[in-house]
């Protein structure tokens, strides 16, 4: 029997207090790790809560998926004020082997470890469009500071908000490598071969590792800016100490040659 399970992954906040969301919840999580609940509801209604803000919700409409937001706001850290969201179908037509269409898994049946694996793989996703655009928006404003650099010959940025810009830089790094572990295999695919291939092919599908590797190489090249501007900032105010100890060297020496004139 052919049939269509419908997924919606949204970023909804920076973290999730995931022991706030199990003890207000009443019912008992399906899975629960530091990191993640997963709750079922029956009938291929599930929802999963991720700690790095995203929750993915299956057989919801999206009135259902705005209350359940809603519900939980107070265990919201840092809610985000435009959601990123990404939708996705498991599509089951018995016989077929393990496809994938543009925003569609195709199998041969579905149960709750196969949905489960693809809203996990869905929320990789959607945190690394994310991060993604952090990324690419921290080093616009590094161009800008290069391009000043080049047309002065002067840094724009003074220390305190290069302290600022590098803090933000390495709390993106920090919440990358908190929040995106797709060369870790989850614990259910472990024993069911299935499985692993229909993780392995979503893994491939929404290019997690060459997307995560696109953000890696961009922090990178965000660190070697940051690295000269630093050493510039640094050589800056080397001059200036320079130039003050010279000045009070000169005045020494015109108080010393004003008291032998007197």
């Amino acid at each position: 029997m052919e049939k269509t399970v419908r997924l919606a992954a949204i970023r909804i906040a920076k973290q999730l207090d995931l022991k706030g969301i199990k003890a207000f919840f009443e019912m008992k999580p399906a899975a629960d790790t530091s990191s993640e609940l997963f709750y079922a509801f029956g009938s291929d209604r599930y929802q999963y809560y991720f700690n790095y803000g995203v929750v993915v919700f299956c057989g919801h409409t999206d009135d259902e998926i705005r209350l359940a937001v809603k519900t939980i706001y107070a265990f919201q850290k840092n809610p985000t004020s435009e959601w990123h969201r990404d939708d996705h179908e498991i599509a089951v037509v018995p016989g077929s082997t393990i496809e994938f269409d543009f925003d569609q898994l195709i199998v041969d049946h579905v149960d709750e470890k196969i949905i489960r694996i693809t809203m996990f793989n869905l929320a990789q996703s959607i945190a690394l469009d994310y991060y993604n655009e952090v990324s690419e928006n921290l080093l616009t404003e590094i161009r800008g500071f290069s391009n000043h650099l080049e047309a002065t010959g002067k840094l724009s940025i003074n220390r305190t908000n290069m302290m600022k810009f590098i803090g933000r830089a390495l709390n993106t790094q920090n919440d990358i490598a908190d929040s995106i572990y797709i060369f870790d295999a989850p614990e259910l695919v472990w024993d069911d071969e299935y499985l692993d291939s229909v993780h392995k092919g979503l893994m491939k599908h929404f290019d997690l590792r060459v997307r995560f590797s696109e953000i890696e190489y961009t922090v990178k090249i965000i660190e070697n800016n940051l690295s000269v501007f630093r050493e510039i900032t640094h050589q800056r105010e080397s001059n200036i100490l320079e130039y003050i100890i010279i000045i009070l060297i000169l005045v020494e020496v015109f108080d010393l040659l004003i008291s032998k004139i007197l």
